[in-house]
């Protein structure tokens, strides 16, 4: 009979390629692992329980926030903050960061960092939306409080990243560094369980995912190489396939599994792109180099970007290598 594993047992059996290998993975991941029940059953009953729409207030991007937005950032930080691994953490939903300094918290040896509902907006309307995290070894000493250094972490640091994911079914994918793991829940037994072991991306892709509607605002190489992706040329597979959800988690992971790229430039309406560098393009690209892909803002890794503000944006360009590398050629040409 096949061996069905748990994400609890794939953890213990791996806790060696953990960095730091004494426990602490298990317990976040545990967490993580839990909230992402809780908002997972939050989201299936959100119509009965008139938990849609918007909340009525602005996020630290002035961006409004659904209920559901409000409601998950509640449930990933009391989770979280339950247990005595990290000792503060940041979220998109949040204008500064949160320390955790009382006795359980103040010599834990990491801070979170989370996007608690990737593409809320599409909430109303049931649309896939997702849960993105990052997890770094604090700088400062431990028994001190965090500081603001401790998050603003290139994201070659990062220890370990991944997403939930909430559609016809309940994925989480992460990484510590050692390739790419999903697991999907089972709510009959309440378990995640390993379903996409080792995942990497196709060796080509024919699939490109952009918000065409900004197009008059991209710069001159995102629309040159848009028109190049559409071009018919039966040896390179084109013209490609346009999928493209607004639900970045949901973007990302398809591209991954299937082939593709992700595109969100800097354009006039976001002059430094759209995404956030701490909470979504770090932690994805972590997954995407991880599985194969480059995650670029266009000229340089995503990854050995040096943040300097907590809310950050940055261009976003992420898929399989070969695709990445081609849109990054059309930017340069159009720069030089």
């Amino acid at each position: 009979m096949e061996r069905h594993i748990t994400l609890g047992e794939f953890i213990v059996e791996n806790q060696k390629d953990f960095p730091y290998a004494k426990g602490e993975l298990s317990a976040l991941l545990s967490s993580i692992r839990l909230a992402g029940k809780m908002v997972n059953q939050q989201i299936n009953k959100a119509g009965l329980a008139e938990i849609l729409g918007k909340a009525g207030k602005e996020n630290i991007q002035g961006e409004s926030q659904a209920k559901l937005d409000v409601m998950a950032n509640d449930i990933f930080i009391s989770s979280l903050r339950k247990r005595g691994e990290i000792c503060g953490l940041a979220s998109e939903e949040l204008e500064d960061y949160l320390v955790f300094d009382d006795r359980i918290h103040k010599n834990a040896k990491y801070v979170v960092l989370i996007d608690p509902l990737d593409g809320s907006s599409n909430i109303d309307v049931g649309i896939t939306v997702g849960t993105i995290f990052s997890i770094y070894r604090r700088i400062t000493p431990e028994g001190s409080k965090v500081e603001l250094k401790d998050y603003l972490q290139p994201g070659t640091k990062q220890v370990a990243a991944g997403y939930l994911i909430y559609g016809t079914s309940t994925i989480l994918v992460y990484t510590t560094g050692n390739g790419v793991n999903g697991f999907t829940f089972d709510p009959g037994i309440g378990s995640f369980f390993l379903s996409h072991p080792s995942i990497k991306f196709p060796a080509t892709g024919s699939t490109y995912s952009v918000n065409e509607g900004n197009y008059v605002h991209f710069p001159a190489g995102i629309k040159k190489y848009i028109k190049w992706v559409q071009e018919l040329n039966e040896e390179e597979n084109r013209p490609f396939t346009s999928r493209y959800t607004g639900s970045l988690v949901a973007d990302f992971h398809r591209n991954m599994l299937l082939g593709g790229i992700y595109l969100y430039p800097q354009g006039t309406t976001a002059p430094k792109g759209k995404l956030r560098l701490l909470y979504e393009c770090n932690p994805l690209a972590f997954l995407a180099e991880q599985a194969g892909g480059k995650a670029s803002d266009g000229l340089k890794r995503i990854m050995e970007l040096q943040p300097e503000e907590l809310h950050e944006r940055v261009p976003f360009i992420c898929g399989n290598k070969e695709m990445v590398e081609k849109a990054e050629e059309f930017l340069t040409s159009c720069k030089s």
